[in-house]
């Protein structure tokens, strides 16, 4: 059984949807967003202690403070490749960010290959069922572009000012994934 529950934002940004197996979150993502197509919408509205959970974290990261503990997440149907950038992704620290381009080039080192490809990063970035809490929103382009954000450019642009982020450092693009 699949639940789901909603968390009111800040004014800034949108609400936030939460799935859950009834044990672990298993989605977090931005109403409205294009993520929404890849969750559950159909499903009870219950509140569970791992919404409770989700809830306390997103609090203490909405104050603008890294939360000192994860809530229990399980990420479904992941593929190795997924699981990698997935990995790489939670180390890159609160307040920071990192090019697309460095993940493939971390990839393609421990790989022992010449080249990763940055759009199957990119891909697998997108992918994520789990927004804010697995970051996907400190991954860049290598130029400052805030593109492919799944949970729409104004929710990452608000993130990552947040987060206490030089935004100087940043454009948003005319064209593409981000809009």
């Amino acid at each position: 059984m699949i639940y789901k529950y909603k968390y009111k934002t800040p004014n800034e940004l949108s609400n936030i949807l939460m799935n859950s197996d009834g044990k672990y979150l298993t989605g977090l993502w931005f109403e409205k967003s294009k993520d929404t197509k890849k969750h559950e919408l159909n499903c009870e509205e219950k509140e569970l202690s791992i919404f409770k959970e989700t809830s306390k974290w997103l609090d203490i990261y909405f104050s603008g403070k890294q939360p000192d503990f994860i809530p229990k997440y399980k990420i479904n149907d992941i593929t190795p490749f997924r699981k990698e950038v997935i990995d790489i992704i939670n180390t890159i620290p609160f307040g920071e960010t990192i090019p697309y381009n460095d993940i493939s080039k971390i990839i393609a080192k421990r790989r022992g290959i010449k080249r990763m490809s940055s759009q199957a990063v990119g891909g697998a970035v997108g992918w994520n069922p789990i927004c804010i809490i697995v970051p996907c929103h400190r991954v860049v382009g290598t130029n400052g572009s805030l593109t492919g954000y799944g949970g729409g450019i104004k929710n990452k642009v608000e993130l990552l000012k947040l987060e206490g982020n030089d935004m100087s450092k940043f454009f948003i693009p005319k064209r593409g994934t981000a809009l």
